[in-house]
């Protein structure tokens, strides 16, 4: 059993978690999935980096101190990970007494053997990214993320960077792979070659941070601090033999943004050191939302918990890995992630699931049927396209090719719909003179079904779990091992459990409102809500009812603010079937007001029509179109019909309804 130790990068604290991050751990907790199921002894670390400028800011600005700050955002990341069922073997914490320990062990390593020195930096500072800036933007930003720089000058230890240009080079070189994909590589290559400077590792205007050995007033560089989490989460400076059993990383997965810090900086500390280098870095590519990178700056981040909710843990999974093409940007929108679900997962593998497992509770008493005799029409139809698909693959996964392994599996789905298309097994069992054909057909599309269930698990552990269960498995399917998988594994005569749908189907505009809502909620309220793990939208519970009668009281009632208001224009949102975009004049303004009646209204027809309007509602966005405020309307009939609310007698506009 080999052993495969894979990192995260080990996130700041300055913010929530949001999709980004929750994209980099689902695609680590994949490969951890996939690489035990390989045989490989996986030893998977996630943590989060404490110290630094920015936490200093963004505890000034939430009135805390920078400890219960830094506390307080590393639970929520531990939480959303345990609620997405991450199974990550060691979090670390860079304000944790071991990762100080080790942070000075290796400083003091790279010291004693004269590779820092101390000296002064005068220049401008990127306090966003952390970063020295030597080369601004035209503008005079940061190249990263293109913020505002600030100039300083301060006492500062170096690390002898420039010295490292040709061994580095010779990495790169000889160990093609250390970086992936080849384009970030190439990349590298090009920085490393232009020259390097010598790196700052410590600052004097940051308090908050590891304090330099021997020298207090300084603190060590974020940078320095942070990178060393690979290795103080596994025993470097505190337990020797566990460090020595795991380490180097056989994997450090990062963002593109921070490829420099892990492919240039870090191989060169701990060359400083004479420690042993990690084998390789792979950088995948942002996530964009409306064409932008999404960022905390721009105040485009979507959260993890909203789709997972709605749709299930499973779900978003899938989503991430299928739709970005590993390494490249992709591009989220929860109109595709709906569309996704429906389409490869409610009516792809979750329909596949249903029809062969109530075919067999019909006609087999639940129980499996005799496999096909090894001659004829009986034999296994899809003998070379499942052994193909498994090798393709595994080729796939083990360069890290989510969405093309994703595509070969959902060959065999579109395989086993065809096949039951072409064989008809529901005539064969109106015909009692071919059973055992109808036996036979079945077997093979539950075998194919328990084959998918085994490629599939690293990506959807929840749904195949289910499946394999309904199969009547009894023995881990994360304990199948890839490499043996073989055609025959379901036993005749075992019992099925009743088939449950694994991934039903949802209404689009429905579920696309309801994230949408949760998002705009979890925003408002400033605190990552927790999220209902594996549930698709149709098992959703309704809210609770008011405690006691339901009945408020006056003063609740005049907390609403109703007036009438005229609609002066309404068009149909693209994409959006059940709502329009209204501009209600409401006396003081005109306001962009979204409705849910477009199926029951037609636009130009409501033009100039009077309604009551409920004002000072928060704002939020339904398919990407803020809305301020509400038009009342009835429910009316089995169906739910709206009817708006109107007026018999003549209405100012913009009176206030009482």
């Amino acid at each position: 059993m080999a052993k495969f130790y894979l990192t995260t990068p080990i996130y700041y604290v300055n913010a929530r978690p949001h999709i980004g991050h929750t994209y980099t751990t689902i695609v680590a907790d994949t490969i951890a999935r996939y690489r035990r199921m390989r045989g490989d002894d996986v030893v998977f670390l996630t943590g989060t980096d404490e110290h630094g400028q920015k936490v200093e800011r963004s505890a000034r600005a939430a009135g805390t101190t920078p400890q219960e700050y830094a506390d307080r955002i590393s639970r929520e990341y531990r939480t959303l990970w345990d609620q997405l069922d991450l199974n990550y073997n060691r979090f670390i914490r860079t304000t944790e007494w071991r990762h100080e320990r080790a942070v000075h062990n290796l400083l003091c390593k790279a010291r004693d053997r004269g590779f820092i020195y101390k000296g002064f930096y005068e220049g401008l500072y990127c306090v966003s990214d952390e970063f020295y800036v030597d080369e601004p933007t035209p503008e005079g930003n940061c190249p990263l993320c293109g913020r505002a720089l600030e100039k300083i000058r301060e006492e500062n230890y170096y690390l002898k960077l420039s010295e490292f240009t040709d061994r580095l080079l010779r990495l790169y070189a000889e160990q093609p792979q250390f970086i992936q994909p080849e384009a970030r590589r190439n990349e590298v290559i090009s920085f490393v070659r232009g020259g390097l400077r010598d790196l700052s590792l410590s600052r004097t205007s940051v308090k908050w941070g590891i304090p330099w050995p021997d020298d207090e007033k300084h603190v060590i560089y974020v940078w320095f601090d942070a990178l060393t989490s690979y290795m103080s989460g596994v025993g470097y400076g505190d337990d020797e033999v566990q460090y020595e059993k795991i380490w180097p990383a056989d994997l450090h997965l990062i963002g593109k943004e921070i490829l420099r810090f892990h492919a240039v900086y870090w191989p060169a500390m701990l060359m400083a050191a004479d420690e042993p280098l990690p084998k390789q870095v792979v950088a995948h590519g942002w996530w964009t939302f409306e064409g932008e990178k999404m960022s905390k700056s721009r105040g485009n981040i979507r959260m993890a918990q909203p789709a997972a909710s709605v749709l299930g843990v499973d779900a978003l999974r899938y989503f991430l890995l299928r739709e970005m093409v590993f390494g490249q940007d992709g591009s989220f929108s929860l109109d595709s992630l709906v569309t996704r679900y429906n389409s490869d997962l409610a009516n792809g593998l979750g329909n596949f699931a249903s029809r062969v497992l109530a075919m067999i509770e019909q006609n087999f008493g639940g129980v499996i049927p005799e496999p096909p005799a090894a001659r004829g029409q009986l034999a296994n139809p899809f003998d070379t396209e499942w052994r193909e698909v498994a090798a393709a693959y595994q080729q796939a996964f083990d360069a890290y090719a989510f969405s093309q392994g994703l595509q070969e599996i959902w060959r065999l789905v579109a395989a086993a719909d065809k096949y039951l298309t072409e064989t008809k097994p529901w005539a064969m069992a109106a015909d009692p003179g071919r059973r055992g054909e109808l036996a036979g057909v079945l077997y093979n599309t539950a075998e194919l079904l328990r084959v998918v269930a085994v490629l599939a698990h690293p990506v959807l552990p929840h749904a195949t779990g289910k499946i394999w269960a309904q199969l009547g498995l009894h023995s881990p399917l994360a304990a199948q091992q890839i490499s043996a998988l073989a055609w025959g594994g379901l036993k005749p005569g075992e019992a099925i459990q009743k088939s449950e749908g694994i991934f039903p189907r949802v209404q689009k505009e429905e579920a696309l409102e309801r994230m949408e809502e949760m998002e705009e909620q979890i925003r408002s309220e400033g605190a990552a809500k927790p999220a209902e793990p594996a549930k698709p939208a149709a098992a959703v519970p309704a809210a609770a009812p008011p405690p006691g009668d339901g009945k408020i009281t006056i003063d609740d009632f005049m907390k609403v603010e109703m007036r009438v208001g005229e609609i002066k224009s309404a068009e149909r949102i693209p994409g959006a079937d059940k709502i329009l975009k209204l501009m209600v004049d409401i006396g003081t303004e005109v306001r962009q007001i979204v409705a849910g009646i477009a199926q029951f209204y037609e636009p130009e027809k409501l033009v100039g029509r009077r309604v009551a309007v409920v004002i000072n509602l928060a704002p939020r966005k339904l398919r990407g179109v803020e809305s301020n405020g509400m038009v009342i309307a009835a429910n009316v009939g089995p169906e739910g019909r709206p009817v708006l609310v109107g007026f018999h007698e003549d209405a100012p506009v913009g009176s206030r309804l009482k």
